[in-house]
């Protein structure tokens, strides 16, 4: 959808340029940059590019063939990828476990929570023994991928129905200990409260914030639509990195429980504007990329 931008002047150049680090830190590591282009455009394309394709992607944003091939062999040697060769090109294609990974980060970063609370809290107490400090590391940040947050150091709490979710979590690790509750506390500004102490709301806030003035910064989706494909392209590599960031720390928290004038949900609104105005030309230079390098 369209989102309103303050930028009137934006209008008035038809072709506007967007410079790199228009919105996230410029200089993305090639292998983020190599994670995106698969996530985001090449799974639409059969999910597998050749090297050669690869290197002209990772020209778009200032990296060199030798960099890539370095970055494709390691990311290969680590179990990203599978190879198999066609004549003499080698043929890259993402591991059912890189996929995997990509589409749960792909759920946080475009799926947000927009159903009224149940106004239920689901718990989670755990119990490790110190020895087990890489198990109870693993759980946390398991926790805080599912949403969950701190309410002391071993009790955990969402307003999400997850707790099937970590309880297949868990279940690989039988030295942790979990129970998993829901429960209710007094309701309206005592779920508020929690929800404050869970998590560091202001922080996020102001982040959030910062991220809103950064895209409306941007020339408008009709102006985005026309970009020259490597520029759209990068810079919608660019949108999906700085966003990134925000579902792992954010719990996407429903309605009730946010402090008013929450810019959360104007950030996500402006950056999945910005993201679909730029499909259009970064898939169409992507397409081309890949049918000039078969």
């Amino acid at each position: 959808m369209d989102v309103p931008h303050t930028t009137p002047e934006a209008d008035d150049d038809p072709h506007p340029t967007v410079a790199p680090g228009a919105v996230g830190p410029p200089g993305m590591k090639p292998r983020a940059i190599v994670f995106d282009l698969f996530g985001d455009h090449l799974r639409y394309h059969g999910g597998a590019a050749r090297l050669q394709a690869l290197g002209e992607l990772l020209e778009a944003f200032g990296v060199g063939e030798s960099t890539t091939r370095v970055v494709l062999a390691r990311m290969r040697r680590e179990g990203w990828f599978e190879t198999r060769r066609e004549g003499r090109q080698t043929v890259y294609t993402l591991t059912d476990t890189s996929w995997r990974l990509l589409d749960e980060g792909r759920t946080r970063i475009f799926d947000r929570q927009r159903e009224p609370w149940d106004g239920q809290w689901r718990m989670v107490i755990y119990g490790a023994a110190e020895r087990d400090r890489t198990d109870r590391d693993r759980l946390r940040r398991t926790l805080t991928w599912l949403g969950f947050g701190p309410l002391a150091p071993a009790t955990w709490v969402s307003p999400h129905p997850r707790l099937e979710q970590v309880a297949r979590a868990v279940a690989a690790s039988p030295a942790t200990k979990v129970d998993l509750l829901t429960c209710r506390s007094g309701g309206g500004a005592a779920d508020r409260e929690m929800a404050a102490r869970c998590w560091d709301l202001n922080g996020l806030g102001r982040d959030y914030a910062d991220l809103v003035d950064r895209l409306l910064a941007l020339p408008p989706p009709s102006a985005l639509e026309e970009l020259p494909g490597p520029d759209a392209l990068r810079l919608r590599i660019e949108l999906v990195s700085a966003y990134r960031a925000f579902p792992f720390r954010d719990p996407d928290l429903p309605a009730e429980l946010l402090p008013e004038g929450w810019p959360g949900r104007r950030a996500h609104e402006l950056f999945v504007a910005a993201h679909d105005a730029l499909a259009g030309p970064a898939d169409g230079y992507v397409a081309e990329v890949l049918e000039r390098q078969t």
